[in-house]
């Protein structure tokens, strides 16, 4: 097979979501010459793509029809990845590379390694996603700027690694490549971890709220924030959980350790201490890249100022709308102890932002873009 041409390869895909079809989308864009057969439990998935002229082949079950395939991606939820890739096995020409897109690796590992595929296997993790799933979300700039983590194993040979390396370059992406054991650990505490203590600081609030609700009625500022993630699939978190199991328990031992010590430093009433820990955060966190690749989906949110008067807000939507920026949420934020302005607007992509601000600005209005 002919690895030095992405144009000419045939690809395969083993599921088509939301990750799946906006790789495919990406390929299609990048190299419209190039082959792609499509595999999904939801049949409407893969013919919905095969109308938008993403995929050439549709197939109905994991047949043949892959053995002609020169990359494949297994695409479907992780739980059920393992099971296809016995199916994928039976099919994959022994000259073909095969490849994951799920968010923990070291199960993946396991499995290809008890079915021999060492040879043929670099393991991938694009950190890109949405609130939305499925297909019809799907697009084909979603891994633009995103890291996309690639776990080879000790057997993958190296001309296979780069050429993996090159495509997701080719599609916008920012390739980096990992121990499948290293990249589970830095997902743990950078994405595993804060799903679990977003979400239980969620259940905290509504456990200690009273009656009337008077926490959830103001949460829409900071609090709001901070627990976005929250909003994530739980099907999809616990499973990572318990196939990450090991990572997130010793990260969470130590952060418990962490949540022990700012606790014995406030009730000591020990300001110094107290003052360092809320330093050394804001020191660490303001060294942060600005580059919006990172497993916990980055919000293009800015605020502005607006008057308490008729039309003020139709104003604003009616200015970006005709600048053809489309929005993905707005709100009046009224509790406002983090956020700067009255108006909060999140857009879809981050170059809409500079010309939201340039638009606004323009017109005499004060914005303020979240860090």
């Amino acid at each position: 097979m002919d690895f030095t041409d992405f144009g000419k390869l045939h690809y395969g895909f083993i599921g088509l979501g939301l990750i799946g079809g906006s790789i495919a989308r990406g390929l299609r864009e990048k190299y419209p010459e190039c082959t792609i057969t499509a595999y999904d439990m939801e049949a409407a998935s893969v013919e919905a793509a095969k109308r938008d002229g993403v995929v050439n082949i549709c197939a109905y079950e994991i047949d043949r029809v892959f053995s002609a395939c020169g990359l494949i991606f297994l695409c479907a939820p992780v739980s059920c990845n393992a099971e296809n890739l016995l199916s994928v096995r039976k099919v994959l020409h022994p000259e073909a590379l095969l490849t994951d897109v799920g968010s923990v690796k070291g199960d993946i590992h396991a499995h290809v390694n008890n079915a021999g595929l060492q040879k043929q296997f670099i393991g991938g993790h694009p950190m890109a996603g949405s609130e939305r799933t499925g297909y019809p979300n799907s697009r084909a700039r979603l891994l633009e700027n995103a890291y996309y983590i690639l776990t080879p194993t000790e057997k993958t040979p190296r001309e296979k690694t780069d050429f993996m390396e090159n495509l997701v370059k080719s599609l916008g992406a920012i390739p980096l490549i990992l121990s499948a054991g290293e990249h589970d650990y830095v997902t743990a505490g950078i994405s595993h971890l804060p799903h679990v203590v977003s979400a239980s600081l969620v259940n905290l609030v509504k456990n200690r709220d009273n009656a009337e609700g008077i926490m959830k009625l103001i949460a829409a500022g900071g609090f709001k924030d901070i627990t976005r993630i929250s909003s994530s699939s739980p099907v999809m978190w616990e499973h990572i959980c318990m196939t990450n199991r090991d990572n997130i328990l010793s990260l969470l031992d130590d952060y418990m350790e962490t949540l022990q010590d700012i606790r014995d430093r406030i009730k000591k009433l020990d300001g110094t201490a107290t003052y360092d820990f809320f330093e050394s955060a804001r020191s660490y966190r303001e060294s942060f890249t600005d580059v919006s690749g990172g497993p916990i989906k980055k919000s293009y949110v800015f605020y502005v100022d607006i008057p308490d008067e008729p039309g003020a807000l139709a104003t604003i939507v009616t200015l970006l709308a005709f600048q053809q920026i489309n929005l993905k949420n707005i709100g009046i934020t009224h509790n406002r102890e983090v956020a700067e302005g009255s108006l909060l607007i999140e857009v879809w992509e981050e170059k809409d932002i500079g010309r939201a601000k340039e638009v606004l600005s323009s017109k005499g209005y004060i914005v303020r873009i979240k860090k």
